[in-house]
């Protein structure tokens, strides 16, 4: 290990983590992805997971979700859409917060008045163009 990486986790609205880590592991969209000093230069997208970092004996956590990250020169970017600390989460609000979605999950979809209006729309075109292809307008038999 040649050195140690210099994080700096960024949402839009604040700096999050801007510290020296000598391992960095990000929640990839595609994997988990470990960064260690002298890693390759890399892009990559975030998915929504956990962020953790170690320095010298200690490990820290952030949860993030989606975003991009940029190693370069031992120098770990992350670009999140959130990024909280364990101590920022509020966990019963998280929980009503998956409750809500699960709910809305199970509930029948309901199409909003301007989509009803669309669907009665191509309803009704169908139907007449249905309507002369049945009454004569088709040919039967093969082309």
């Amino acid at each position: 290990m040649e050195g140690r990486l210099h994080l700096r986790v960024v949402t839009p609205v604040r700096v999050v983590v801007d510290t020296e880590a000598d391992e960095v592991t990000l929640p990839g969209a595609l994997g988990a992805l470990g960064i260690l000093p002298g890693h390759a230069p890399l892009l990559a997208t975030l998915s929504i997971g956990e962020l953790s970092y170690r320095t010298a004996t200690r490990e820290h956590y952030l949860a993030v979700q989606r975003g991009f990250a940029e190693v370069a020169a031992d120098l770990v970017t992350v670009l999140a859409d959130v990024a909280e600390l364990p101590a920022e989460i509020d966990v019963e609000a998280a929980r009503e917060e998956k409750r809500a979605a699960e709910s809305a999950l199970r509930a029948p979809a309901r199409p909003s008045r301007g989509r009803r209006h669309q669907d009665h729309r191509r309803h009704s075109a169908l139907s007449s163009w249905l309507g002369g292809a049945l009454g004569g307008g088709l040919r039967s038999g093969s082309a």
